[in-house]
């Protein structure tokens, strides 16, 4: 595994969640209901008054199978990203404990490599904690 896939593994958390939120968007004009009220008259004697209240949707069925086809293909969007981060944070879990830790701040969180030494602990430096990230990159 490379650090590109570290990159992956963020980007495929961000489109997780604009994913999900477009799923939501689309399920949201599905639920979209017209109302209108409709009045008319009884057809026998007494001619009385009647109104009536009239709802539905404003697409058409081709429109919903459009959504429908489009919430597929967010789904299976969703998918992928979700085995891109299971396969990275499986692979997270095959690598030493040290590493994992440098990883999480330096790639997830961002942090400088002050900060990662800093956090680090142990009389770790900014040079010595981003020598053994790249040594271990180039290992694997």
């Amino acid at each position: 595994m490379d650090k590109n896939i570290l990159s992956q593994y963020i980007d495929a958390c961000e489109l997780i969640k604009e994913t999900e939120e477009e799923i939501k968007k689309l399920n949201r004009k599905k639920k979209t209901v017209i109302q209108t009220n409709v009045s008319g008259s009884n057809p026998e004697f007494p001619y009385n008054p009647q109104h009536f209240k009239v709802q539905g949707t404003t697409f058409s069925f081709k429109d919903d199978s459009h959504l429908r086809y489009q919430q597929k293909v967010l789904e299976e969007r969703r998918m992928q990203a979700e085995q891109l981060k299971t396969d990275v944070e499986e692979w997270l879990n095959t690598i030493p404990p040290r590493m994992q830790r440098i990883i999480k701040y330096k790639v997830f969180e961002e942090l400088t490599w002050q900060q990662v030494a800093r956090k680090m602990g142990r009389k770790a430096t900014e040079g010595s904690v981003k020598m053994e990230f790249q040594r271990f990159f180039e290992k694997n």
